[in-house]
């Protein structure tokens, strides 16, 4: 089980970033958009660059839902491969089945 305060951390980290998603795209096709002056590009660069770091979706890291662990996560399932391999084997995630040939 990961530390509240880390998975608190990562859950406020995705609020924020989803508050922001619209801003930073509209901000970022501004820059980026050639028919713009130069100047006008700059601007809406900077107003980027003011924004807080942790408004980017890059900066969101997909946790286990139930432990908060970080690393070997399925993202079709939400889950770390520990707890996957637990609860497939209890058969409690539906269509999921051990191999056996």
């Amino acid at each position: 089980m990961a530390k509240l305060s880390t998975i608190v951390k990562a859950e406020k980290k995705k609020k924020l970033a989803d508050r922001m998603y619209a801003k930073r795209k509209a901000l970022r096709t501004q820059s980026l958009d050639e028919s713009l002056s130069f100047e006008e590009r700059e601007a809406a660069f900077m107003k980027l660059q003011k924004l807080p770091r942790n408004s980017s979706s890059v900066r969101v890291k997909r946790r286990c839902s139930i432990t908060g662990r970080g690393r070997g996560g399925y993202k079709k399932f939400g889950l770390s491969r520990i707890k996957f391999r637990e609860l497939a084997s209890q058969g409690m995630i539906p269509g999921v089945t051990k191999a056996s040939w």
